[in-house]
């Protein structure tokens, strides 16, 4: 068995797309306007957010206790919507579609580590949901994963693949369990 050597670790590489004043003052901004109760209103968050280079549409609600890791690599669509204590660990590009919702405790993960090497070199890959899908509460979205319009993650499960247009899918890792019908 290898021995992992926590000093080895090679991430040079990453682009955080920010140099590290704007990434400290986003951490602050972060903390006090979206990862809290202080401020309720989806109108601030999404000024900050804006002001911070995330492209934010009309009519999106953002709730409480929300953590954005890059709000430069994150695009939300007309009349979204983010839970309460979602986590948007954005390494890479996040798109939120229009009409989608992203349930309570959500987390939407871009990355992950090469656990094969030694240097367990950092792995980022865009997320997209597109219209209309639906990331149950205390879901996760994994790196590369893509939701197809109107699919449904369900509560408590797990993507680490991509999910088909108007599938529901369950578990951990998700599997297909029906397709969803929209009544008119």
């Amino acid at each position: 068995m290898t021995k992992v050597d926590l000093k080895s670790f090679n991430n040079d590489w990453f682009d955080h797309g920010a140099g590290l004043i704007i990434r400290g003052l986003w951490y602050l901004f972060n903390a006090i306007y979206l990862n809290s109760y202080i401020f309720p209103f989806s109108g601030l968050k999404k000024f900050w957010l804006s002001l911070f280079g995330a492209k934010i549409g009309k009519g999106v609600v953002i709730k409480p206790k929300v953590n954005v890791k890059y709000p430069w690599k994150l695009t939300i669509g007309d009349y979204a919507w983010i839970g309460e204590e979602v986590w948007i660990d954005n390494l890479d590009e996040v798109i939120i579609g229009p009409n989608c919702c992203v349930s309570q405790g959500a987390m939407i993960l871009t990355g992950n580590h090469d656990f094969t090497k030694s240097s367990f070199d950092l792995i980022t890959k865009p997320i997209v949901l597109e219209e209309g899908s639906w990331v149950g509460a205390r879901s996760t979205v994994c790196p590369g994963v893509k939701l197809g319009s109107h699919s449904i993650l369900t509560v408590g499960s797990i993507a680490t693949k991509n999910l088909d247009p108007y599938g529901i899918y369950q578990g951990n890792p998700a599997e297909k369990i029906k397709t969803r019908v929209i009544s008119p």
